[in-house]
């Protein structure tokens, strides 16, 4: 999309999502297997088992991770045919919209209308406001401001909270719901989730239809897209609201982002809260720190971390190690009955869009660049407060301290405090850690 610029044509993309396996088997169900395996919970047939078969088909993976969640911000932005997003992979309806993008896409080119022409700050706060309706992935908070930066545009942490705040959570799709993610495109897709918060969006954007956002919604209206839709759940006896509730019957009314801050965290942390416990909402943890996920993961299935404690796993961000994501520390986590509703994981790192339960992310500014969360040691307690927005630390080595007190701690530790070794020393990982941005601005390289 950096290519809008040098006056490209926009590409129209179309994309399709993976089949479900045996009994909707879907992928992201194999992190959790895992780690009941290592548990000794599952036998290592049962995991062979649910291995090969989690992955039917071809196509994007079967949940609301961050591939089908940009795919749905892609249409949301409004490049991408409407109504295209999430069909599954293998049926003839992805054949047809690929055939109509090619012919868009000459037809833009004949037309000169390219993405400066077509992207908007009102497009990229319709898809914010999409991204809270289908409780995205995290990873659109690094994506959409990185996208934005290459418009000229200023999107952070902060824009996704205030759109999300108030939002109608309506999407009953894996990993935060029921199904797999081609039952999206069945029950109306995107243009659905836009009908549903229509009153929200700016409905004069242009769109790479050459239409404008609210003129392509009453063409599906006319042209019987919904009812094609709605006859795939005809097939498993659901109807659309088991999938996409109205806009009166929310899952929540608070989007699905919140962006915390407080001392470990002063440029901002990010949090998906509708994938944590209500248990975890408020909550006083002790800090168990851990310089890279191998060690933090290991201590989860060894039993050496405990309920009550906040798992911290840090030198994992941009600068750090590249910004790997957590998914396997935080599937070992939530799959675990009791520490899932009564511990924590922060990090400096970024999570798979599969990932679940009380998982706080991107902690700004990281480890690597001295960030606060570099300073905290073993039994810090940890404050969370998902509805005020706070991730701080209110006490040292288990006794709870004023903040003029903690500030007076992290002086001190900062001054033992020493910058890791570079992990990547050559190569484009080394340029990228050298030159990007805080993942609160999207981490995306100056």
């Amino acid at each position: 999309m950096g290519l809008a610029r040098v006056n490209i044509p926009s590409i129209v993309v179309t994309g399709g999502v993976m089949d479900a396996g045996p009994d909707l088997l879907t992928l992201e169900q194999i992190g959790m297997y895992s780690a009941m395996y290592e548990r000794g919970e599952i036998t290592e047939e049962q995991l062979t088992y649910y291995k090969h078969h989690a992955c039917p088909s071809c196509g994007a993976c079967s949940f609301m991770g961050t591939a089908s969640t940009m795919q749905i911000m892609a249409e949301a932005l409004g490049l991408m045919l409407p109504g295209s997003a999430l069909m599954p992979a293998t049926s003839q309806d992805l054949r047809d919209f690929a055939k109509a993008a090619g012919k868009q896409a000459v037809w833009l080119a004949e037309h000169d209308l390219t993405p400066d022409k077509i992207v908007t700050m009102k497009s990229f706060e319709n898809a914010i406001l999409v991204h809270g309706a289908i409780s995205g992935s995290t990873n659109s908070l690094l994506h959409i401001p990185a996208i934005a930066h290459e418009f000229g545009f200023d999107i952070d942490g902060d824009t996704f909270d205030r759109l999300h705040r108030g939002a109608h959570y309506l999407l009953n799709i894996r990993p935060a719901g029921k199904w797999p993610a081609q039952f999206f495109y069945y029950a109306g897709g995107v243009p659905m989730i836009m009908e549903e918060i229509k009153d929200s969006l700016h409905l004069d954007v242009m769109t790479v239809t050459g239409k404008t956002l609210g003129e392509n919604l009453e063409d599906l209206k006319k042209s019987g897209y919904y009812e094609k839709c709605f006859e795939n759940l005809k097939r498993y006896g659901i109807t659309r609201e088991d999938v996409i509730r109205p806009f009166d019957k929310p899952f929540g009314t608070d989007g699905s982002i919140g962006i915390l801050y407080g001392n470990i965290c002063p440029d901002g942390a990010v949090v998906k809260h509708t994938a944590v416990p209500k248990e975890m909402f408020q909550a006083t943890l002790k800090a168990r720190p851990f310089d890279s996920e191998e060690e933090a993961i290991h201590a989860v299935l060894t039993h050496e971390v405990h309920p009550g404690d906040a798992v911290i796993i840090r030198y994992e961000g941009p600068k750090g190690s590249g910004m790997p994501e957590m998914f396997y520390t935080t599937e070992a986590i939530s799959s675990d009955a009791e520490l899932g509703a009564t511990i924590a994981l922060l990090t400096d790192g970024r999570f798979s869009g599969a990932s679940k339960g009380p998982a706080i992310g991107h902690i700004s500014p990281e480890a690597a660049e001295g960030g606060p969360i570099a300073l905290i040691e073993e039994g810090d307690l940890i404050k969370i407060d998902i509805p005020a927005r706070i991730l701080t630390v209110v006490g040292i080595h288990g006794e709870p301290k004023t903040e003029e007190e903690i500030q007076a701690v992290f002086a001190e530790r900062r001054k033992n405090w020493k910058p890791k070794t570079p992990k990547y020393q050559k190569g484009v990982l080394k340029i990228y850690s050298e030159h990007a941005v805080s993942p609160m601005k999207g981490g995306y390289m100056k």
